[in-house]
């Protein structure tokens, strides 16, 4: 039987008497402060490998690989999963990590990372999207890391481990009703992931000046937001460049991966919240379809303006060349409208992307230029 393991990073509060054994994670803040993360893995054993493989061949109108049913599977198998918290102190400044004995959570889980980068394993960093629970979060993210690390066309053989970073979202089984509420947790764990990504940049920038240290071997590490968890990278800007002192903000990313963004469709024009988000990668990529039922919900709960997960940019001319817009609406049917970024063609470009096919490579990916227009602009088949 197969077991699968989790990194993960949240500024949920945990359920259970003891935070860092805890039974889970809940729907709130961390009672510290929603800037206070904590960090750990958790581990799904006893998994049943003929039904992961089932879901990872299933054959969809486009493309191999269905990973909304493998996280519904995973889902259904969440009691026997295992959490291993990491007992984290006030960790409000990046400590010396050549000390011994260093207790703090995101320390020693940057150091198990470097373990597994330093053996050719990119790394991709996963905020879920709104009315998602903390099983739900780690269905996905397990998910996730399983659909990419499946290479149908054996383009690169790097292995890629995901990180979590769940946020309180409240997880109702109706989420028009928890969209307004989710939407405020969202801000305020912009702060908390911008803390984060600021002590991982911390890390690595000390890990590559260290005397005995190993370099981490050109191994990348990534970003993929769903939904609302874009609002969240939104606000994790902000923070970023409060920080920053107006300079360039530093290259933290090799690939940013917008997935059905429930952000404003202008939000990445000069002047706009996300306009400078692609000093932060090589690439910025927005994956949008136009029968998305859920950028609907975001419309008419919070009348919002058009959605960028709905039809893209609106203004395509204002767009970085380091910023590629895909739509996915002509592929993408069903029930899965609105995560469809695990399944078939679409998870597959988003694992050629980390392996660092060429934008343009219209053979290897499942995509082609849209007619007249921009060369950044891209339609799946």
């Amino acid at each position: 039987m197969k077991k699968i393991e989790l990194f993960y990073a949240t500024n949920r509060a945990h359920t259970g008497k003891k935070r860092n054994n805890p039974d889970s994670y809940g729907s709130k803040p961390s009672s510290d402060g929603g800037e206070n993360l904590r960090f750990g893995r958790v581990t799904l054993d006893n998994l049943d490998d003929k039904k992961i493989n089932e879901c990872l061949k299933d054959k969809l109108d486009y493309g191999v690989g269905n990973g909304v049913d493998l996280s519904d599977y995973y889902l259904s198998q969440i009691k026997n999963v295992t959490i291993h918290a990491i007992e984290d102190g006030l960790d409000t400044d990046i400590p010396d990590i050549s000390q011994k004995n260093n207790k703090l959570g995101s320390v020693q889980t940057f150091l198990s990372l470097k373990k597994k980068m330093s053996k050719s394993c990119d790394v991709v960093i996963y905020i879920h999207g709104y009315s998602v629970s903390w099983e739900d979060a780690v269905a996905s993210a397990m998910a996730l890391q399983t659909t990419l690390n499946v290479d149908s066309k054996k383009v690169d053989g790097k292995e890629v481990v995901v990180i979590l970073f769940s946020w309180p979202s409240d997880g109702q089984k109706y989420p028009i009703y928890s969209y307004k509420s989710d939407r405020a947790d969202a801000e305020f764990s912009g702060s908390a992931f911008g803390r984060g990504i600021l002590k991982l940049r911390d890390f690595l920038m000390k890990e590559r000046t260290r005397e005995d240290g190993v370099m981490l071997c050109n191994q990348e590490v990534h970003l993929l937001c769903h939904s609302m968890g874009n609002y969240v990278l939104q606000n994790t800007l902000k923070r970023l460049i409060e920080f920053n002192h107006g300079m360039r903000l530093p290259r933290l990313f090799d690939q940013i991966f917008m997935c059905s963004p429930d952000v404003d469709d202008d939000a990445l024009e000069k002047g706009k919240p996300l306009a400078r988000l692609q000093e932060l990668a090589t690439n910025v990529n927005i994956y949008h379809n136009s029968g998305d039922v859920a950028m609907y919900i975001s419309d008419y709960t919070k009348q919002n303006s058009d959605r960028l997960g709905l039809n893209g940019v609106e203004k395509v001319a204002q767009l970085s060349q380091k910023v590629h817009q895909i739509d996915c609406s002509k592929i993408v049917t069903g029930m899965v409208e609105h995560s469809y970024y695990l399944n078939g063609n679409v998870n597959e470009d988003i694992r050629h992307s980390i392996a660092g096919v060429n934008q343009d490579d219209t053979i290897t990916r499942q995509r082609t230029a849209r007619q007249n227009a921009w060369p950044n602009v891209w339609v799946m088949k």
